[in-house]
């Protein structure tokens, strides 16, 4: 066995039968492919800890003496910019025979952003260094766009179903070793201790991951030859977006699917309301920044590899999983916080908010990887790459409707945001128990 073999076999649990099933050339492959993907996987889910647009970059503002309005955009550019133009930039990707490439590309676009974040960080000031965040941001977006794209469909075109969830959960275990490591540096600190210097260290740290990133992304070695599938992604067609849009309108299973993901938002859209209402109340020490991003980092820690094994065997039962187990952490919230009066300024309280942080977020990840590992196993070929760019293209969309509508139930009451969630969550189990097996079971 080479080395690379060694250690494949030693982080992922192989299926041998599915391997039996790949061409010869994508199985001798395997091994070196599958650790850079973790790898490249790995630095850039790393490198997001650092331009984290709810945590990092709203401190930056704050150190640079941005005006607070400019704060509210940070998310929306950040993750809807990078959702809606996946459907306009399918053609491009697909035009692309190593798919590896667009990735790199993609982390190199990103990498270059963040490295003109640091710039401003270190020399700017007011307004103007807000602005140019903002517009290095949207950028950074498209880069995320081209590396959204083509990660699922290298993935699906070099791994094997059984150890695709687990490539992706390792990925993730690297991403919450170094939240965990910045929660604890923030705690050492003292969040009042974090300029603008020291967060421009983090950034540059960053960028250094996504150029990581490219380079071991690019090194992925591709099948010499993928058919398309049944021509769904022919870039060269002139109805080829018209087409890409007309899959949600006519392929009934996709639909099914894009559908069951847009109420998976419950684990992603109700951290944030559980540090408001932990803010509400005055909180600090153990919630302030630190310990909301030490829980983060030990959630990914903790649920990445958990979570690929169990993606694996079923991604369908995973994601209807976490919707329900999101929906009662958060009835439990609102029942401590309404009925026990528990709230984020006292001990016990704090510590409440902040398990219940943890555990969203511990969920956010299963199902993360759950909805991924579903994506991939439903297609192959082109028709892989046309449905990931178009599910995320409609979820940014679901994004700032269902995020617009929770946060202006949240503008009445917090908590009658996070029940609308909870509403959505446990309609997303039953409609999730009915999508068709996809994994290897």
């Amino acid at each position: 066995m080479s080395i690379a073999d060694t250690l494949y076999s030693a982080v992922v649990k192989r299926d041998r039968a599915s391997e039996q099933g790949l061409s010869p050339q994508v199985r001798a492959d395997l091994p070196a492919n599958g650790l850079r993907l973790v790898g490249a996987q790995g630095l850039q889910s790393a490198g997001d800890q650092t331009v984290n647009a709810s945590t990092v970059l709203p401190w930056l503002f704050a150190a640079l003496g941005v005006p607070p309005a400019l704060v509210g955009l940070l998310v929306p550019i950040r993750e809807s910019g990078s959702m809606l133009p996946q459907a306009f930039l399918t053609p491009l990707v697909v035009r692309a025979r190593r798919r590896s490439l667009v990735f790199a590309a993609g982390a190199l676009v990103q990498a270059a952003c963040v490295a003109v974040m640091t710039g401003v960080a270190t020399l700017g000031h007011g307004l103007a260094a807000g602005v140019t965040i903002l517009t290095a941001l949207a950028v950074f977006s498209l880069g995320r766009c081209l590396c959204s794209i083509a990660s699922k469909d290298v993935q699906g075109r070099t791994i094997p179903k059984g150890e695709r969830g687990q490539i992706t959960g390792l990925a993730t275990m690297a991403a919450g070793l170094v939240a965990v490591t910045l929660g604890v540096g923030i705690r050492l600190l003292g969040d009042d201790r974090l300029d603008a210097g020291t967060l421009a260290w983090l950034l540059a740290a960053g960028a250094l991951a996504w150029t990581a990133s490219a380079v071991l992304s690019a090194q992925v070695r591709e099948p010499d030859d993928t058919p398309d599938e049944a021509g769904e992604a022919d870039a060269d067609s002139p109805g080829a977006l018209a087409r890409s849009w007309a899959l949600l309108r006519d392929d009934r299973g996709f639909r099914h699917f894009v559908t069951v993901r847009s109420l998976l938002l419950v684990s992603s859209l109700s951290p944030p309301f559980i540090v408001t209402l932990s803010l509400q109340a005055g909180a600090d020490g153990l919630s302030g920044l630190g310990g909301y991003v030490l829980a983060s980092g030990i959630a990914a820690l903790l649920g990445g590899r958990m979570f690929g094994r169990l993606a694996d065997r079923s991604s369908r039962r995973l994601m209807a999983l976490g919707a329900a187990s999101a929906s009662a952490v958060i009835v439990a919230v609102v029942v401590l916080t309404r009925l026990a009066g528990v709230d984020g300024a006292s001990g016990p309280g704090a510590l409440a908010l902040v398990s219940a942080y943890f555990l969203l977020t511990l969920i956010h990840t299963g199902v993360r990887v759950g909805r991924k590992t579903y994506l991939v196993d439903m297609a192959s070929g082109d028709r892989r790459t046309v449905y990931t760019a178009v599910s995320n293209t409609t979820m940014g969309v679901v994004l700032l409707l269902v995020g617009g509508a929770s946060a202006a139930v949240a503008a009445v009451d917090v908590v009658w945001a996070l029940l609308l969630l909870a509403g959505l969550g446990t309609l997303g189990v039953v409609l999730g128990l009915r999508l068709p097996e996809v994994s290897r079971g």
